[in-house]
């Protein structure tokens, strides 16, 4: 009994010494940017829902590019991105629609599902049509954005600069499936391709699919972080961060044992790569690093992604780390 306290004492050193990034040193690489929904109009995050009309929130605009349009990934490209997130609706002509949200009311002069909607009447229209940043007084897009709204083949033919992540809006495995057919009878595409994520079922459908594909939903990303919470003290990876994308809270990183340098080189060696986002529990889950200090409480090194709602103002911000 007399020794019970040096024993513990002892482990206590052993776990911290075995997981400590003060005596580690991070993987090589750089920090990578992920710019969501490329450069677009951004806007606050608080009280935002998943059907919130966020077109009508937007910040007093300071350039002209509009989420998911190919001019808008090309801007988050040429700014430093590395990827570029979108969102993509499989219409029932089985074109795949990149834009973000379930209906057309929101954003667009449309009405309607946007899933149920074909590319023809798509293409005609005006996708800047809802956007004001003073309560309706002035719409600064309105005609600005008719015949913007991009199928995925179009992305890929623009060739884009870096790669995407496609993120499906729906729960329809056709989706997945669809999206492996087209990348297998486009094998250039697949390379553009950084991975896959959002609905369940259209997701796994994809990965099971494409060999070597990397993806996550929100029931895999918190298999691997509770898992890893359970196991990460020994250094063992569990199954479900093998091989994958590994988004990790802000806010909640530092309870990840070995974070930051520690746990980046389990995952890398892992065969995954780490995304950091914004703080959870914050908005409508798509935060990101989205302010200079933000980016200052940064580990440094970081050798990951970080996940930006603001690629024009957070991609400097980050080469001046460099």
């Amino acid at each position: 009994m007399r020794n019970t306290p040096i024993f513990v004492m002892g482990l206590a050193l052993l776990v911290w010494s075995f997981n400590s990034s003060l005596i580690a040193s991070a993987p090589d690489g750089d920090t990578k940017l992920l710019a969501h929904r490329g450069a677009h109009q951004t806007f606050g995050q608080a009280h935002v829902e998943n059907d919130t009309c966020t077109a009508t929130l937007i910040d007093a605009p300071s350039h002209d590019y509009l989420e998911n349009t190919i001019a808008g990934m090309q801007a988050a490209f040429a700014a430093g991105a590395d990827v570029v997130e979108i969102d993509v609706h499989l219409t029932p002509d089985k074109k795949f629609a990149v834009f973000h949200d379930w209906t057309l009311d929101c954003r667009t002069d449309g009405k309607g599902v946007t899933e149920e909607t074909d590319s023809a009447t798509l293409k005609t229209l005006d996708i800047g049509y809802g956007y004001t940043a003073d309560g309706g007084k002035t719409y600064p897009f309105r005609g600005k954005g008719v015949g913007q709204m991009p199928m995925l083949e179009e992305v890929f033919a623009a060739n884009p600069a870096g790669k995407l992540l496609i993120n499906f809006k729906s729960r329809r495995a056709e989706e997945g499936e669809a999206l492996a057919a087209l990348l297998e009878a486009n094998p250039a595409w697949w390379d553009k391709v950084f991975g896959v994520y959002g609905g369940g079922e259209p997701t796994d459908a994809t990965l099971a699919a494409v060999p070597g594909l990397k993806g996550y939903t929100g029931k895999s990303a918190k298999a691997c972080l509770l898992n890893y919470l359970g196991t990460g003290w020994i250094g063992y990876v569990p199954e479900a961060c093998r091989n994958t994308l590994v988004p990790v809270p802000s806010n909640y990183a530092w309870l990840l044992w070995g974070w930051p340098n520690r746990f980046m080189t389990r995952m890398k060696d892992a065969g995954s790569d780490v995304i950091l986002v914004g703080p959870y529990g914050s908005g409508d889950g798509t935060v990101g690093i989205d302010t200079a200090e933000q980016v200052e409480n940064l580990p440094e090194p970081f050798p990951g992604y970080i996940w930006t709602n603001r690629i024009l103002d957070i991609a400097p911000a980050i080469a001046a780390r460099r």
